[in-house]
């Protein structure tokens, strides 16, 4: 039966992975997430449910427009599978509880803002307010201990990301620093700085290895905001145990 219900949350997160694409491209281009219906960009022909199978339309038609045969951006499937396993996982890791909640609402922000990052280098103040309310009453709802620990955790968050941005003049995007709060609303003082510790290590290494692919000058600009998601579904689930293993090695 356990197993059943793991399916069916992974299935959930494919339809949803599926949708926030849409959400994570048209938003941040003040466009409706209703109209159109889905259609390939290129010949401007309406997907039909063969096309919009979440993962499998993309391997079955092996990566092309059905219609045009242009190929399909990679960002749709993975982030289909990834928001899918997220899901998932968080299911077998918290089980159904109110925590879940949190769990889930968290995840889902992080994939929109992950696709809208990376096809326009934004993060949109509309999608962040609008998971800032439900967030908010989820972890009253699932409260960290000490329950002030949200609080401190945002402002912290939030701070030394505004910080960065004045020293560095500019170096660090608006969305970011609002993200930042939401992220320290949910995981509280140490995960929060947990997120931006790894959050900048990954996003150097993407960095570089981005820079050299493209063989761009150091000053090219990179999308933040994958490397800060990637950063905060480690740091909610893993966090503390990333802290006592660094505690434990070092001291």
């Amino acid at each position: 039966m356990e197993i059943a219900l793991i399916v069916i949350v992974f299935i959930y997160g494919l339809v949803f992975g599926s949708f926030f694409n849409v959400v994570g491209l048209r938003v941040p281009k003040g466009e409706s997430i209703v109209k159109p219906p889905s259609h390939c960009t290129v010949c401007d022909r309406n997907l039909t449910l063969l096309d919009l199978v979440p993962v499998f339309s993309y391997l079955f038609l092996r990566g092309k427009c059905r219609g045009c045969g242009t190929k399909i951006h990679w960002m749709y499937p993975v982030m289909e599978l990834a928001t899918g396993v997220l899901f998932a996982f968080a299911f077998v890791q918290l089980g159904l509880s109110k925590e879940l909640i949190v769990a889930i609402l968290f995840i889902s922000l992080l994939v929109i803002i992950t696709v809208s990052d990376i096809a326009y280098m934004l993060i949109p103040d509309k999608i962040l307010l609008f998971f800032l309310i439900p967030l908010i009453v989820a972890r009253t709802l699932s409260p960290l201990t000490p329950w002030w620990d949200s609080i401190i955790g945002a402002i912290i968050g939030f701070g030394i990301l505004f910080l960065i941005a004045v020293l560095s003049k500019g170096g660090m995007g608006g969305g970011d620093i609002k993200l930042f709060f939401v992220i320290g609303i949910v995981l509280g003082v140490t995960q929060t700085l947990v997120t931006l510790f790894l959050a900048s290590f990954i996003g150097a290494i993407i960095g570089v290895i981005s820079l050299k692919i493209a063989k761009k000058g150091r000053k090219t600009p990179i999308p933040f905001g994958p490397s800060i998601a990637v950063a905060a579904v480690f740091s909610y689930f893993y966090g503390q145990a990333f802290v006592d293993w660094y505690v434990n090695l070092f001291f």
